[in-house]
């Protein structure tokens, strides 16, 4: 018997319903799959090039490095035993880019390369001129010092006369250019000549002479092409598992990525790391909530109280001591034995004792503390913020004449702040393709499950309706405008009323 006109609209809602709902459902399932292909796919590094592997190589990405002097008010009042009274000067800014050259693939699925970095001061963005002149620590003077403390009394009488020969005195009036970036030392020249080992530095003397067309090291790091969850990890750096510059296995161990990006998925419970060539050792950073950097999902990361702790309060970090109080990392022996000491800005999260020997620092949470924020998806940097200070130890040392009564003091010369963020037109693309897209199939999914149900819902009522319908027509008229089917086929006998499908 043929189906009637309702009863085939009613199946075709229902089929119809069944097949958006089912696809509808479906997409649950597929579209988080295949966003987590698409993923692995896009965040290898392939050796034949694409999107992601042009990125990586020429970062399309502004980096800033801000720079803050801390000018030495009293120095007069030091070289007497006083306390060091000091006015931050800055910030002087800096455009920085990034290149990676000599790439090399391996048949391990590594990748092997040079960056190198390139600065440009930014006048708009600076709060003064790289002619400034600023009254800072005279380096070579007070770390030749320190590095003499041990030495027999002759030889600092020689280190004290040829400071004075070239007027050299602990504190020094240079511009900031100069103090970065190098000046001319015949002081330098001499000590190359006579004490070749004790400062290995050739040519201009400045605190940032090696971040300047330099690069920070051959690394090389996997593809993930292998394995995703490998991507951007350093394999070596300078052909080297770990670094010799700590006294642990732990603290030389070289863990994490080369800090441009990390591997995708990450999770609340998850740290990630860097190696830091300029800190010699790696960086470990801790979630700590999530938030969005425009419209784009992401997980804050930052640096640990214990990042810089000394080896009493936190035991893993005994092998970077010798060490002060607890805040501050000892880098002297990576750093030509340099009495050097890195801290956060202002000694943000340092032992009170820092800040108590000096005047002139106010350290803030908003303004001092590290943090990374990525998209946890891919893993990739959204909007960073690295901001570390140079310490400088002194003391007086007797037998040398300018370093006068100079009190015992972890002296901090300068901090800078490198920061880095997603901005058009990158910002757009990576939106769309992170968030627009996914978004879109999500709600795709929805509506399609929704309008599935809808459709069922329809054909319910159709056919409800259809036999209520029949049921309240009388049986007897029914039957007395049926007619044998053989003998009555003309549309015109039929009461149209009576002969409504049911």
């Amino acid at each position: 018997m043929a189906l009637s006109k309702a009863r085939r609209a009613v199946l075709i809602l229902v089929c119809l319903g069944l097949l958006l709902a089912a696809l509808g459902i479906l997409l649950v399932f597929l579209v988080p799959e295949l966003i987590i292909s698409q993923v692995k796919k896009n965040v290898q590094l392939d050796p034949n090039g694409g999107f992601t592997f042009e990125v990586w190589r020429d970062l399309p990405v502004p980096f800033y490095m801000s720079v803050y002097l801390f000018e030495v008010l009293n120095e007069k009042e030091i070289l007497e035993g006083g306390k060091p009274k000091l006015a931050q000067r800055g910030p002087y800014v800096y455009r920085e880019y990034k290149q990676k050259t000599n790439i090399s693939f391996h048949h391990n699925n590594t990748v092997s390369y040079l960056e190198y970095r390139t600065l440009f001061f930014v006048p708009e963005m600076s709060n003064g001129t790289q002619q400034d002149y600023v009254v800072s620590p005279n380096f070579l003077v007070l770390v030749i010092s320190m590095l003499m403390q041990y030495a027999n009394p002759v030889t600092k009488w020689v280190i004290s006369g040829a400071f004075a020969t070239f007027g050299e005195k602990a504190f020094m009036n240079r511009t900031v250019e100069e103090i970065m970036w190098g000046y001319n030392s015949p002081l330098l020249e001499f000590m190359q000549l006579t004490l070749p080992n004790t400062i290995p530095i050739k040519g201009k003397f400045g605190l940032f002479t090696s971040f300047n067309n330099t690069n920070s090291g051959l690394f090389n790091i996997f593809t993930g092409v292998d394995d995703v969850k490998k991507v951007q990890m350093v394999d070596k750096w300078n052909g080297q598992k770990e670094v010799k510059f700590w006294n642990s296995k732990q603290c030389n161990m070289i863990n994490g990525t080369a800090g441009e990006m990390w591997p995708p998925f990450l999770k609340p419970d998850m740290d990630v790391e860097f190696y830091s060539p300029d800190a010699c050792r790696s960086m470990k950073f801790v979630y700590e909530k999530s938030g969005k950097y425009n419209g784009i999902p992401t997980y804050r990361y930052t640096a640990p109280n214990t990042m810089f702790a000394n080896g009493t309060v936190y035991p893993p970090n005994e092998g970077f001591c010798p060490c002060l109080a607890s805040g501050v990392q000892n880098v002297s022996s990576c750093r030509f034995n340099a009495p050097l000491f890195l801290s956060f800005p202002h000694f943000y999260n340092a032992d009170p004792v820092f800040l108590q020997a000096v005047d002139g620092l106010s350290p803030s949470a908003d303004l001092h503390s590290l943090f990374l924020d990525l998209h946890p998806l891919t893993g990739i940097p959204m909007n960073c913020s690295i901001k570390l200070q140079l310490n400088l130890y002194v003391k007086a040392i007797k037998g040398i004449a300018q370093t006068g009564m100079i009190s015992p003091v972890l002296f901090p010369t300068l901090w800078f702040a490198e920061t880095g963020y997603i901005a058009e037109p990158l910002l757009t693309t990576y939106y769309n393709q992170v968030v627009l897209i996914p978004a879109l199939f999500e709600y795709l999914q929805y509506v399609l499950i929704g309008l599935g149900g809808l459709l069922i819902v329809i054909a319910v009522i159709v056919e409800v309706t259809n036999k209520r319908c029949c049921e309240m027509i009388p049986k007897s008229k029914i039957q007395q405008n049926k007619s044998p089917p053989c003998l009555e086929r003309t549309p015109l006998l039929q009461d149209h009323l009576l002969t409504t499908d049911c």
